[in-house]
């Protein structure tokens, strides 16, 4: 009897790529299993050397894998290049960190808009505190995965990484695992940024650009919302624009190409009906929108005219859109970046150095960045080993 297979489509195209294993109860249990049983002895080990030894393997199989995740999730080649980096960076920050306390087997369930980085963001921290893994990558970019975990496996003793890759029902049967104690979760963010009256548009535009639209705005910590405030709305607006229309969308394996496709249909289709929908309720496209041809090809969007009644704005949009609100005074803004679905970043832009900090201490949020946002996360020094389970997802 041949073993179920799931399609591994390039989004660059539509097509499927390959094909990898999907799945089953059977091996979600056996790979559980083995993590329990490898547990005690891998606590109880010296792990810097294989903590060092795992940043290794990602460094040298990263001129071979890199290719590998652009062609499955989308991005240009330097930023799956740079996924790789910070992935062996992050084996080698905690092969150095202070010892943390392990609890035991964890089920990491990674997403597909950073599936190599954020998969290091799980193994590393489980590792140095002496906890097993089963890790399974999310069905739309499972394959650099698979064989970045064929490689570590190598270089780790037996049971102690499994990767399972697979539908859905994969993470549903993790999570479901008998013994199951803490559960941490990944959240996203619809993350604000104000812009002040007085701005140069120009001095902020391309910082604040990239810090929207970077991974093709599939990042949880991007910008995904603007308000400018009074003189500085149609400078902002038109600045934004002139960037995106210069933009280079295209197939990341190609030289030159600056934004990727959508990674995949359900999110093309979103991003699509999110700015359509807030065109028919008085947005204004000033640039951007699907591309024809094969693939999930979307030039970078900025709706100007968008208020706080559109989704596009109170919801999450995860992919190249960005809608800006025009307000009249600063409480205005700081009312609606606090009054939106609450998140835990945010950012203030303008010239006065003293009046984006008064602004900043305003908003909400657990990190406000001034004149700044990074759309990529810093190193979590906090272990994700869970007793007898965890998800991260």
């Amino acid at each position: 009897m041949d073993h179920p297979r799931l399609a591994v489509e390039n989004p660059a195209t539509g097509q499927p790529i390959t094909t990898v294993p999907d799945a089953g109860p059977a091996e979600v249990d056996k790979a559980v299993r083995a993590a329990v049983r490898a547990w005690p002895a891998w606590r109880a080990s010296e792990r810097h050397a294989a903590l060092m030894s795992c940043a290794v393997v990602v460094e040298e199989v990263a001129p071979v894998l890199a290719p590998v995740l652009t062609e499955e999730q989308g991005k240009p080649l330097r930023e799956a290049e740079t996924e790789f980096a910070e992935a062996a960076a992050l084996f080698r920050h905690f092969a150095g960190a202070p010892p943390l306390a392990g609890h035991g087997p964890v089920a990491a369930i990674t997403p597909w808009h950073l599936p190599v980085r954020l998969a290091a963001a799980d193994l590393a921290p489980s590792f140095a505190a002496g906890d097993t893994v089963v890790l399974a990558p999310s069905p739309h970019t499972p394959l650099t995965t698979l064989y970045l975990g064929r490689m570590l496996a190598e270089v780790l003793p037996p049971g102690v990484l499994t990767v399972l890759t697979g539908r859905d029902p994969v993470g549903a049967r993790l999570a479901g695992a008998p013994g199951l104690k803490r559960l941490t979760r990944e959240r996203g963010g619809n993350d604000p940024a104000i812009v002040l009256p007085g701005t140069d548009p120009g001095a902020i535009a391309e910082k604040l650009f990239w810090s929207a639209f970077t991974n093709c705005g599939q990042l949880s910590m991007a910008v995904k919302r603007v308000y400018a405030v009074g003189s500085a709305y149609d400078g902002v607006v038109e600045a934004l624009a002139a960037l995106a229309e210069r933009t280079v969308v295209g197939d990341g394996r190609k030289p030159g190409t600056q934004l990727g496709p959508v990674n995949n249909r359900r999110q093309y289709d979103r991003v699509a009906g999110l700015v359509e929908e807030a065109r028919t309720d008085g947005a204004r496209i000033a640039t951007g929108g699907r591309l024809g041809g094969p693939g999930y090809f979307f030039a970078p969007a900025i709706l100007a005219e968008a208020h706080d009644g559109m989704r596009v704005v109170r919801e999450e949009q995860f992919g190249p859109a960005l809608p800006i609100v025009r307000c009249s005074t600063v409480d205005e803004a700081v009312g609606l970046a606090n009054a939106t679905t609450p998140g835990s970043r945010g950012s203030v832009w303008g010239t006065d150095e003293e009046h984006v900090a008064e602004v900043a201490a305003r908003l909400e949020r657990g990190t406000v960045w001034l004149n700044e946002h990074p759309a990529t996360p810093a190193f979590s020094t906090a272990s994700r080993g869970l007793n007898a389970g965890g998800i991260r997802g």
